[in-house]
């Protein structure tokens, strides 16, 4: 049985979350490990394991960033709103890793966050995560937190790619039929 990782978090946020130490938009990189229990039954890194581990990215950046204490101060939560992820090289057993963070923009209701895998210098695996700030009410306003943490940031134009995810998801029929 699987868990999540929850001694990996704690141990990435003890050694590397320390808040506030870093800007916004500034990237964040972490090294991890494929481990024994990461591993699907092609013993290589489980598809869905992939999106757990690029919790042990996003985590710590949140907190560097110092997002953590808007969102504990207004008690908002940060989840996932959607992801678009591609695979394109296999991670093996005890392969070391090493992984991009950064917010790379934000619209009225998201955060888009971007993170890349690499092992020894090449790129495995890549995704684009839309996050949603979220208080009893819904959704809020990313900018309201952003201005919070820094009144002077600049907010940065979504690529191109971004943007036509974003629109294509918008035609994405909800629910599902």
């Amino acid at each position: 049985m699987r868990m999540y990782p929850f001694l990996r978090i704690v141990k990435e946020l003890i050694l590397y979350g320390r808040s506030d130490s870093q800007p916004l938009l500034e990237e964040y990189v972490s090294h991890h490990l494929c481990w024994p229990w990461d591993l699907d039954v092609w013993l290589e890194l489980n598809n869905g394991r992939t999106l757990t581990i690029f919790d042990l990215g996003r985590v710590p950046l949140v907190r560097r960033v110092g997002l953590h204490r808007i969102l504990k101060k207004n008690n908002w939560s940060f989840t996932v709103a959607g992801s678009s992820i591609r695979y394109q090289r296999k991670i093996a057993l005890f392969d070391k890793l090493k992984m991009h963070s950064r917010i790379i923009g934000w619209d009225n209701r998201f955060l888009y966050v971007t993170q890349t895998i690499l092992r020894s210098g090449t790129p495995t695996t890549n995704v684009l995560i839309r996050v949603a700030i979220v208080s009893s009410e819904g959704i809020v306003n990313p900018e309201k937190a952003i201005y919070v943490l820094d009144d002077k940031v600049v907010k940065p134009e979504l690529p191109i790619w971004i943007k036509k995810w974003v629109d294509s998801e918008k035609s994405r029929p909800w629910p599902p039929s």
